[in-house]
Formats: C-alpha cells, sequence, structure tokens
C-alpha cells in the first residue's frame, strides 16, 4: 500500500495543481512554526541577553511568515515560487562556472555547463511567469511522484518475483 502513494499524489497533483499548491504554502507554514518554536527554545537555553533577544526575534518572524502564509495563500505561492526561480539563477551560475573551473573530463564540464544554463533560464522563467510556474511547478511535481511510483511498483513486483524463485531454487 505504501508504494502506490505516491501514483496517488501524482496523480492528485496533476488533475489538482491548485490544491498541490496550497498543500505546499500549508506545509511552508507548519515548518515556519516549528522554526519559531525551536527559536524560542534556543532563546531560552542561551547564555547572553543578546542571544535570548536575537533567537526570539528570529522566532517571532518565522511565526509572522507562518500566519502570513495561512491567512495569504496566494501571495505565499507567488513569493516561493520567485524563491525558487531566485534558487535556480544562483545554483545555475555556480554549477556553469564548475564548467570553468573543475579539472573534470570535457563530457563532465559540458554537463555541468547545460546543468546551469538550464537552471538559469528556469528561473527566468519561473521570474516571467510566477502564476504559471507556482502551477507548472504542480504539474512537475506530479509527473515526477507518478513516474517514481510506477517505478517503485514495477521494483516491488520485480523484487517479489525474484523473492520466489530464489526460495524454490534452495527448496
Amino acid at each position: 500500500m505504501a508504494r502506490s502513494a505516491p501514483v496517488a499524489v501524482g496523480i492528485v497533483a496533476i488533475v489538482w495543481p491548485g490544491v498541490t499548491i496550497l498543500a505546499v504554502v500549508i506545509i511552508f507554514a507548519i515548518a515556519a512554526f516549528g522554526a519559531g518554536i525551536s527559536e524560542a527554545g534556543r532563546a531560552f537555553s542561551g547564555d547572553g541577553a543578546g542571544s535570548v533577544i536575537g533567537h526570539l526575534l528570529l522566532g517571532l518572524l518565522d511565526v509572522t511568515a507562518g500566519v502570513v502564509a495561512i491567512a495569504w495563500p496566494g501571495i505565499t505561492a507567488y513569493v516561493l515560487t520567485i524563491w525558487i526561480g531566485a534558487w535556480a539563477v544562483v545554483s545555475g551560475i555556480g554549477e556553469f562556472a564548475m564548467t570553468f573551473a573543475s579539472k573534470e573530463t570535457a563530457g563532465k564540464r559540458a554537463l555541468f555547463g547545460l546543468g546551469g544554463l538550464l537552471a538559469v533560464a528556469f528561473g527566468v522563467v519561473l521570474f516571467a511567469r510566477p502564476d504559471l510556474g507556482a502551477v507548472s511547478l504542480a504539474e512537475i511535481f506530479g509527473l515526477f511522484s507518478l513516474a517514481y511510483g510506477i517505478s517503485s511498483l514495477v521494483l516491488a513486483a520485480t523484487t517479489r518475483d525474484t523473492g520466489i524463485a530464489l526460495s524454490r531454487a534452495a527448496a
């Protein structure tokens, strides 16, 4: 049953990308609340007053981010998409730079360059249309989950058949 969960998640993400985007926003809010609680715990275990105030301010910022995510999920999805775009551009530039700094073979360097350029292009597309970018991210996630789930089910069936064949051979 657990191996079929990615298939179900993939189907939901493809059929209802809005639900998937909302789930990501809710997960972000939960993570922000958890980080706020963690910062509060650090504040009360700190030695100096500066450390306490800093952790409390970070905790308050985390809780505020969680409240904003719940209150305005549309804006949160928009900002998260832009954040993913920024991450893609920065990591793409770094990977492209590895093309010239790496002492790998020409083939590996070409892959670094291609991967870097693709990441930068992906980030630029997300910047250009973050509204469609969020839906596209949900669809891509759904397709990945569906493919992963199907491959897991096939692998489980193959492994089971191999186990049965080995049991019969040993007997």
